[in-house]
């Protein structure tokens, strides 16, 4: 058990370049996000809260609520209660980072509605990644006893541990099916935002896309960490295994 804890420490070096990304992701979300919010757009003076509920009735989805949430940048989309939480900074403004975030919130609503692939998966997974996050550990856990730790290749062993291998996997699996989504969401928010004629001029565009791709970076960070934390616990039991 103690090497095993040595072991995947000392491997934490494996996670630096996706800490890194992480990081300068958030920073750049951060930079960019305090930038547009201070912009207002030249071609409507309507609020991230009024035009998502414009965009919202147009595609016919009159029973999804539009509302205000506290706190900054934890705009999200509830399908579950059938909602889009605008945080304090996009609820009520009109700036191209209130535009560009609500109109990303609606664009997984919409999502919803048209079935979109990824979409579908990702809401698939969710319970069971809910699931997976509270027996992962103790799963690998009960594996190095039965294996790592008591110095033998058992089967128990081998079994609990391929089962936390494959929740680990599965976390993969949704950090990857995450991102397209949000690519997706952020594709769809342009759209709207042109075809309805809230952002005419090309800087306000390329500034919106500034702030939705900024966004992005974080999925592709989160991506990335979960790849290199599975590779980081695969080699730890690898390497304790042939050095038995």
């Amino acid at each position: 058990m103690f090497d095993f804890y040595v072991m995947y420490w000392l491997l934490g070096i494996i996670l630096l370049p996706g800490i890194a990304l992480a990081i300068w992701a958030q920073a750049k979300v951060s930079s960019t996000y305090k930038k547009t919010k201070e912009i207002k757009p030249l071609s409507t003076d309507k609020t991230g809260d009024q035009i998502a509920r414009e965009i919202l009735d147009k595609h016919e989805l009159y029973d999804i609520t539009v509302e205000s949430v506290s706190g900054e940048m934890t705009d999200h989309y509830d399908p579950r209660h059938g909602k889009i939480a605008l945080s304090e900074g996009v609820y009520g403004h009109n700036t191209i980072a209130s535009l560009s975030i609500a109109t990303h919130e609606v664009g997984h609503a919409i999502q919803r509605k048209e079935g979109h692939f990824a979409t579908k998966l990702r809401t698939w997974l969710v319970p069971i990644i809910n699931i997976s996050d509270k027996i992962l550990w103790p799963l690998i856990f009960i594996g190095i006893i039965f294996n790592v730790g008591a110095g033998t290749n058992s089967l128990v062993g081998n079994i609990f541990l391929w089962c936390g291998i494959a929740f680990f996997g599965l976390a993969v699996l949704f950090s990857l099916v995450t991102l397209p989504t949000e690519l997706d969401a952020s594709k769809r928010a342009l759209e709207q935002l042109k075809e309805g004629g809230y952002l005419t001029n090309e800087e306000e565009i390329k500034q919106a896309k500034s702030m939705l791709r900024a966004a992005a970076l974080t999925y592709v960070a989160s991506l990335l960490v979960s790849i290199l934390t599975l590779v980081r616990f695969v080699a730890t039991i690898f390497i304790l295994r042939n050095n038995e």
